[in-house]
């Protein structure tokens, strides 16, 4: 059954930019009420407080907070929060997984590169992009926010099964997420909470072109996808409403692409 959204609440980790600020943003004009942390410098003050405005502008409430969501602090301080904001209507409807900060490094050095990754870079980037998506959800049941057709949603990518040069330690933490999503979404099944990861086509963000090698993946991805386009943020906005809008846990478990067919079109020709 599809219900309105509108008046329940939706926490978005890595809500400032790139996937995560359009699903904050598609969610808001759906009528939820948006948490959101964020990890910025102070040049981008004006940028993300611009962002709340425009998510209060929808009619709803935009609460954000500035902190690495990968720490224990965070999460003690925000599920306070939320207990207080959320808990007498209903809880977190949804909760969005969509942290990009890891190390960029090869394992091994190679010309032009003189660098390796460190256990301490691969240790950050499983623990910020992956683990903390299990962290999170604990806390959050442990709370009695996620409830029964409570939505789980963790981006993952085509990482996971490709590969470059300098993508090991993020394709590493891309499929311990995965893992930790059908995990969770076993646990959580009784409880009637779905859990899911999204992996969008080649999408145009601040963390793509962080990717030493983005310019040459992003050329082929706009080459196979039969849209003729890459995946746009607010495609995945639109992916995340529409899945969270049903009281049903069955579609749980799952990686569901968002990418307009462009992994299935790389396999062959395509036009």
């Amino acid at each position: 059954m599809l219900k309105s959204l509108e008046g329940s609440w939706c926490l978005v980790l890595g809500a400032s930019s790139g996937i995560g600020r359009a699903i904050a943003l598609g969610l808001a004009g759906e009528g939820v009420h948006v948490a959101g942390v964020h990890f910025d410098t102070a040049t981008r003050a004006d940028e993300v407080a611009r962002l709340a405005d425009d998510i209060r502008g929808l009619g709803v409430e935009a609460h954000f907070v500035n902190a690495n969501a990968a720490a224990r602090t965070t999460r003690d301080q925000l599920v306070a929060e939320l207990t207080e904001r959320t808990g007498a209507s209903g809880g977190i409807r949804v909760l969005v997984h969509s942290l990009a900060f890891g190390s960029l490094v090869p394992f091994t050095p190679r010309p032009g590169w003189d660098k390796r990754l460190t256990a301490r870079q691969l240790e950050m980037t499983l623990d910020v992009m992956a683990h903390s998506l299990a962290y999170w959800t604990q806390d959050l049941v442990g709370a009695g926010l996620l409830r029964a057709g409570s939505k789980v949603f963790a981006m993952t990518s085509a990482g996971t099964s490709q590969h470059l040069p300098s993508y090991g330690a993020v394709s590493a933490a891309k499929s311990a997420l995965e893992s930790h999503v059908r995990q969770l979404a076993c646990e959580l099944a009784p409880r009637g909470i779905a859990v899911n990861a999204l992996r969008a086509g080649t999408t145009v963000t601040p963390a793509l072109r962080r990717i030493p090698e983005h310019a040459g993946y992003v050329e082929r991805a706009a080459q196979n996808n039969p849209h003729g386009r890459l995946t746009r943020p607010e495609d995945v906005a639109d992916a995340v409403a529409l899945l969270s809008r049903t009281e049903s846990s069955w579609l749980t478990g799952n990686t569901i692409g968002v990418d307009g067919a462009e992994l299935h079109a790389a396999a062959g020709a395509w036009g």
